[in-house]
């Protein structure tokens, strides 16, 4: 079972998921950030709604946390239309997806989160959907079985996927726009955590936000969840006031440093170091020297170290950069390599 991370992109818990939904913007207004993909998506919807058809079908695609899901829903409340949502995963049968397409009316968003992971039979199922709003349907089997050609309402389907590379040519090309969602700046995420503050009606001052945006790696969901974390100190041992020195004891009590590292981002680099002297070392022996899972490792720490520079991937394995020595209060050698960006 994998080990329940504070600063995980990836959502803890359905409750988090109840938790956030409360939290979500309902229009492009007042979403935060991302303000490229906010202004295309704006234009698209606007003009769409102007000739009063459906928006094409979306991909939006970068890593978890970062508001994919949160887009589909602006899409859905722009357009004034119902939205349906599954996963890939979870679409096992084409009889399930029949069942979810001749249900959506004129204009429905069909949202399918982790569309990368779709069964290749419910994926050129879907083709004839999104190109010609039909689908044909077999019944019976052998000499019996029978083709209906069922029309279907003009649909928009929302995809997301934090694998882009991972989808088939034919259902990417089906798209007909797509949208990269990309880490958060400190800025972004203080005025995104002082706005759900003001939800929670949680007493915090800028500072405060601040401390908690310097540790949320550049993701929205984070940052909610450690001003949830901040707020239940702040209240049990600060009056309920949070500011920079109340975020920092209440994330440092967590284990999150003022990187946004936890544990095990830090054994994952004490390792490369101490262990195998810096590197190059292969992730699989790291994932065995850590007990964790090598998967766990390459979707769930490396990312942001990578970003921050504080390890690099080579063709021989992976390699701690100066920053990962500095961190760790270890010398650092002649030959470490500094980060590409500083």
């Amino acid at each position: 079972m994998p080990r329940e991370r504070l600063v995980s992109p990836e959502l803890i818990s359905q409750e988090e998921e109840t938790f956030n939904r409360s939290l979500r913007p309902p229009t492009l207004d007042e979403y935060v950030g991302q303000k490229k993909v906010v202004e295309k998506l704006s234009i698209a919807l606007q003009a769409a709604k102007q000739r009063g058809e459906s928006l094409e079908h979306v991909l939006f695609y970068g890593p978890p946390g970062l508001g994919k899901t949160t887009l589909a829903y602006i899409i859905a409340n722009a357009m004034g239309s119902k939205i349906t949502t599954t996963s890939g995963p979870a679409l096992e049968r084409t009889g399930d997806l029949m069942g979810i397409l001749t249900n959506l009316g004129e204009g429905d968003i069909f949202f399918i989160d982790e569309i990368h992971r779709l069964p290749p039979n419910i994926e050129e199922f879907l083709y004839p959907a999104m190109e010609d709003y039909k689908v044909d349907f077999v019944v019976d089997k052998g000499m019996f079985a029978k083709t209906i050609n069922i029309p279907l309402k003009k649909f928009t389907l929302v995809g997301a996927t934090t694998r882009a590379g991972s989808l088939s040519a034919p259902l990417r090309n089906r798209f007909g726009l797509f949208y990269h969602l990309e880490f958060y700046d400190v800025e972004d995420l203080r005025r995104i955590i002082q706005r759900s503050a003001r939800i929670l009606s949680a007493p915090l001052d800028e500072a405060g936000a601040t401390e908690i945006a310097r540790r949320a790696r550049g993701t929205p969901r984070i940052a909610n969840r450690l001003l949830r974390r901040v707020r239940d100190y702040a209240e049990v041992k600060a009056k309920g006031e949070i500011n920079t020195a109340v975020a920092g004891d209440a994330l440092k009590l967590e284990g999150v440093d003022d990187h946004g590292l936890d544990d095990l981002d830090r054994s994952f680099l004490s390792t490369i170091i101490r262990i195998y002297h810096g590197g190059p070392v292969g992730v699989e022996a790291i994932a065995a020297t850590l007990n964790e899972e090598v998967d766990t490792l390459v979707d769930m720490v490396e990312p942001y170290l990578l970003q921050q520079g504080f390890v690099s991937r080579t063709k021989s394995g992976r390699k701690a950069n100066e920053p990962a020595y500095k961190l760790l209060n270890l010398p650092v050698p002649g030959g470490a390599p500094r980060p590409l960006f500083e």
